[in-house]
């Protein structure tokens, strides 16, 4: 197979040389051209377009690559390369243009802002409902990347009882525990989710109607709350139980390669200046917000209630542990969860500064972390560790927002859907979230499936 011809970021100058390395220089567009074409005449030749394959590779960083191949056996045609090469190069160059490698353009009817667990879930639900090739997803930060503001990567990742106690945090959590269960039933290994024996504890008193409406859902005849006399100091209330955890940064990406490849959803790598240049295609018929923390600040939206929730978790090495546990403070978390589909690595947490927008790690609370999981679970000993990180939950007052509201957009009537605020439970609530957001636009996402039938006739 032939190296790939690497198309850099908008935001830089290049060069293609002989042996395909990324010049960061400042060339002529004349130059820049010729290098490209000279680059296929060396290496990269195709005989006809129509066989070229596209490819994209979603690497961690703020840049997305392109890249072109040739099969094997193929003749020398450097002419069909170099056009293709010099499309897409343009097309990137336009920061606000979508890329599409389909010979049509990508199918934007639901454009769903946000690529964090939210927004992977609702494109999930969608494509399902075998509405795939009507999806682009648009987002600042998808997964590979590594900003604090994206929060998904950073997460501990399992299903607890770490959620509210109001009837849409109860019944999203049920939803959202089913379709993990299902998925670690099917695809446990490539989705990075292992049912995992965990051991839960509360400082304060637990609402009888969460624990009783968990203990209702669970697929384990071993759920047990604990005795008085097994609890450690301190402790009012705990439980054990078989739950799910996953590995977050895994299994996002897992989602990813799942929508593109299998069921032909878009992803598009853009920041908007508002929610309302969403809408820049005129066949997007329902935009899904699901930007999290940045529905503070994002014009057309703009939503005062929500807020960062910070938090600093801990990546070691520590084979011994086998078991999920964790201890809910009264101004804490403390937690060690294993992560599916690694050499023995755990997370280790970590806190919940609500309002602190701060993505720095520290020392200190590296340190604090590391004593307060020893002391929970002895059986960390010994552990390496790896790396610490800081991310910041998009959390809102009253619990998340899933609301349908019709938007003016060009003297139009267009459908907007708010899904965002699950603070730290969006992994296992976002199932359930999407489902409920969904449900929403029923009337406009039948029309489409209508369409979807009609093509496929």
């Amino acid at each position: 197979m032939s190296r790939p011809i690497p198309i850099p970021s908008h935001q830089q100058n290049y060069n293609f040389g002989a042996q395909g390395h990324f010049e960061n220089q400042a060339k002529t567009e004349h130059s820049k051209k010729l290098c490209i074409h000279n680059h296929a005449n060396l290496a990269y030749a195709h005989p006809v377009e129509p066989r070229l394959l596209i490819r994209i590779s979603q690497r961690a960083g703020p840049s997305v690559r392109y890249w072109a191949e040739r099969p094997l056996n193929s003749l020398p045609n450097s002419h069909s390369l170099e056009s293709v090469a010099r499309q897409i190069v343009g097309m990137h160059q336009n920061h606000n243009q979508r890329v599409s490698t389909a010979a049509a353009a990508a199918g934007d009817s639901i454009v769903i802002v946000g690529a964090g667990i939210i927004g992977l879930d609702v494109a999930l639900v969608l494509a399902e409902r075998g509405l795939g090739p009507f999806i682009t997803v648009i987002a600042e930060h998808l997964p590979g990347d590594t900003s604090a503001a994206y929060t998904s990567p950073w997460a501990g990742c399992n299903f607890s009882g770490i959620s509210g106690s109001d009837k849409n945090a109860l019944k999203w959590d049920r939803l959202g525990y089913a379709h993990l269960t299902k998925l670690a039933s099917e695809q446990g290994d490539e989705a990075y989710i292992r049912r995992t024996h965990s051991v839960e504890y509360w400082d304060d008193h637990v609402p009888h109607d969460k624990i009783k409406a968990i203990a209702e859902y669970l697929e384990d005849s071993q759920f047990q709350e604990l005795p008085a006399q097994d609890l450690p100091a301190g402790v009012r209330f705990g439980i054990s139980f078989t739950t799910l955890t996953l590995n977050a940064p895994k299994h996002i990406e897992y989602l990813f390669h799942r929508l593109r490849d299998q069921y032909g959803v878009h992803f598009v790598r853009q920041r908007f200046p508002s929610i309302q240049a969403a809408y820049a295609s005129p066949t997007t018929k329902v935009v899904v917000n699901c930007t999290g923390i940045a529905a503070k600040t994002l014009p057309g939206v703009e939503d005062a209630k929500c807020y960062p929730t910070r938090g600093q978790v801990v990546l070691v090495k520590a084979p011994g542990v086998k078991r999920n546990i964790m201890r809910h403070g009264r101004d804490y978390e403390t937690y060690v969860i294993p992560r599916p589909g690694t050499d023995g690595h755990v997370i280790l947490g970590g806190y919940m500064q609500k309002g602190v927008s701060d993505g720095s790690t520290y020392s200190y609370e590296t340190e604090s972390i590391v004593n307060r999981c020893l002391k929970l679970c002895p059986e960390l000993q010994p552990f390496d560790v790896i790396a610490s990180f800081a991310g910041l939950r998009p959390s809102r007052e009253g619990g998340a927002r899933i609301e349908r509201e019709e938007v003016i957009i060009d003297g139009k009537t267009k459908v907007l859907v708010h899904n965002y605020g699950a603070g730290g439970t969006g992994y296992q609530a976002g199932y359930g979230m999407a489902l409920e957001a969904v449900s929403t636009v029923d009337d406009v996402l039948r029309e489409l499936e209508r369409a979807s039938r009609r093509s496929r006739l």
